[in-house]
């Protein structure tokens, strides 16, 4: 049975978590095949992503004529996958990254040289750079738009320069772009440079110059400013939507989470909670309006409704069922030792060796393989979890 076209797969940011996206893909290809389908065609004809979200998306439209073997190499990248693949930690540029962090600290005499300096990020990632261009092949991209693989791709970045949130989307048929509060489309051809500006993580890593409407704007991560994160798909056409979160909706206090730890909070710790609420905390809002926009509708007679452009979006959302930062804390040692001495930058007398004071930021960053697997495979159990709620939501037959 093909699935409707209007299915659309929203892909969430997160930076290293992303690999969790992953192991849900690989769980929906192995569904698929145990219902009995045919191997192949993208069960996702709208794909939209942000941050390390929109790389994912991008490699997955990119592979839109063979969803399993896309899947598939995907999952072989972030298997394998090196921090030294994704920023550079040389001694030299971590020095480099040691001193900006304590410049941003503001520590008096050394205001004068940040002034001077004007370091653009903490970290360099001009190896992603290099490993987009291996992952994510959008030569092929305007051949699977125009056979029918696929409908419409959209990647979403930041800009520095206006302080609006962009949607940058490449569709099938000629569409007609959106504006709203703050944030607008713009009908583009998506470049491995929107990806590296999507997934630019504040201050973490540097902005990205893109051509706009005739001049030039800077932008950073796609998760900032980012209040609705499944209105691109829903503007695109998606009737239904399957979202992948970064990060549990709903956190239980646990007396040994790192959130309950005492004493005043490091740096790092101010720093991973900033960095949930910029990637975590709008997909479980906008997924909650979604549901009370469906209840309301379900209100409305269907002849009253049929004089509106609303429409009821059928959705089903995978997050993790356990907490990321602290499987992350599990895998900080697989940091490079200079990446550790920066996280623990700021912390008090004893606290910068305890793993789980800067898991949360931590988990950002861990692109190494023992961290991703993990990851890939709590996403992967996650999604068979819910195997007949998934089988229903394509319309397969349940396994």
């Amino acid at each position: 049975m093909s699935p409707p076209s209007a299915t659309a797969l929203l892909l969430t940011g997160g930076g290293a978590r992303a690999a969790y996206q992953v192991g849900v893909l690989e769980a929906i290809a192995e569904l698929r095949r145990g219902a009995g389908l045919a191997a192949g065609p993208n069960p996702f004809p709208i794909i939209t992503g942000t941050s390390a979200g929109a790389i994912n998306a991008a490699a997955l439209a990119c592979g839109a004529d063979d969803f399993d073997a896309a899947v598939q190499r995907m999952a072989e990248v972030w298997r394998h996958l090196r921090i030294e693949q994704v920023y550079r930690t040389d001694t030299f540029a971590m020095l480099d990254a040691a001193a900006r962090w304590r410049l941003i600290l503001g520590v008096g005499q050394l205001l004068a040289r940040w002034m001077k300096l004007k370091p653009r990020s903490l970290l360099d990632n001009t190896p992603l750079a290099e490993l987009l261009v291996r992952m994510v092949p959008f030569e092929r991209l305007p051949g699977l738009l125009a056979d029918g693989h696929l409908d419409a791709l959209a990647v979403t970045a930041s800009s520095y320069s206006s302080g609006e949130h962009l949607t940058f989307f490449e569709a099938r048929h000629p569409m007609a772009p959106w504006t709203r509060s703050q944030r607008k489309a713009v009908a583009d051809r998506i470049t491995h440079a929107h990806l590296l500006a999507s997934s630019a993580i504040p201050f973490v890593f540097p902005a990205t110059a893109l051509p706009l409407q005739g001049h030039v704007e800077y932008f950073g991560d796609g998760s900032m400013r980012q209040t609705a994160p499944t209105a691109a798909a829903i503007h695109l056409g998606a009737e239904r939507i399957l979202a992948v979160g970064a990060g549990r909706m709903n956190e239980p206090v646990d007396a040994d989470g790192p959130q309950a730890l005492g004493g005043e909070p490091t740096l790092a710790q101010i720093a991973g909670h900033a960095m949930s609420s910029i990637f975590l905390d709008a997909l479980g809002v906008d997924v909650e309006r979604v549901r009370r926009i469906n209840d309301t509708l379900a209100l409305i007679p269907p002849e009253a409704r049929a004089g509106t452009r609303l429409r009821p979006i059928e959705l089903l959302l995978i997050a993790p069922s356990e907490r990321i930062d602290a499987i992350a804390a599990r895998h900080a040692e697989a940091l490079p030792g200079v990446v550790r001495r920066l996280l623990a930058s700021g912390t008090g007398p004893g606290e910068g060796k305890s793993p789980a004071r800067s898991a949360a930021l931590a988990s950002y960053l861990l692109f190494e393989p023992g961290f991703t697997r993990e990851l890939m495979a709590l996403g992967r159990a996650d999604t068979l979890a819910q195997r007949d709620t998934v089988c229903r939501f394509f319309g397969w037959p349940a396994t």
